[in-house]
């Protein structure tokens, strides 16, 4: 597919990137950072198109995935159990499931039928740094 796993983006504050506990693994939320940085801030339907958010959600799983691979390995994920996308939304703003199917997308692509999962796409008024979607991820692995 030509994806390269990112770095793990390092936390903003007091927590870790993923946990473990027994088969599943739970990621913390993960802003769609690159190379250190936000590509892009503010209100999705404001200042950053749907379009816009729906890229950073996949950059957003792609950094939930980095953070899998660096606690357990990537190869040992059996299963995404679920992923809650929350976008940073103008008033009005109403395409949040749109948004985060970036993210679900992705999670298809590269786990097949694994990669099917429960979901929740949340509007919210702010999110850290100013980012306009973050995502979380919660896994099975072996």
């Amino acid at each position: 597919m030509g994806l390269e796993l990112p770095p793990v983006v390092p936390p903003v504050a007091s927590y870790v990137p993923a946990v473990r506990t027994g088969s599943l693994v739970y990621t913390s939320g993960q802003l769609p950072m690159v190379d250190g940085k936000l590509p892009l801030v503010g209100k999705v339907g404001a200042e950053v198109t749907a379009e816009q958010a729906q890229d950073l959600a996949r950059t957003c799983a792609l950094n939930a995935i980095a953070a899998i691979d660096a606690l357990v390995g990537i190869d040992s994920i059996v299963k995404v159990v679920k992923v809650v996308g929350f976008v940073a939304s103008a008033p009005g703003f109403t395409g949040q499931p749109g948004v985060i199917n970036g993210a679900s997308n992705l999670l298809g692509d590269v786990f097949g039928d694994a990669g099917v999962h429960a979901r929740s796409a949340v509007g919210v008024a702010e999110l850290p740094l100013n980012a306009p979607v973050e995502v979380e991820l919660i896994v099975e692995v072996a």
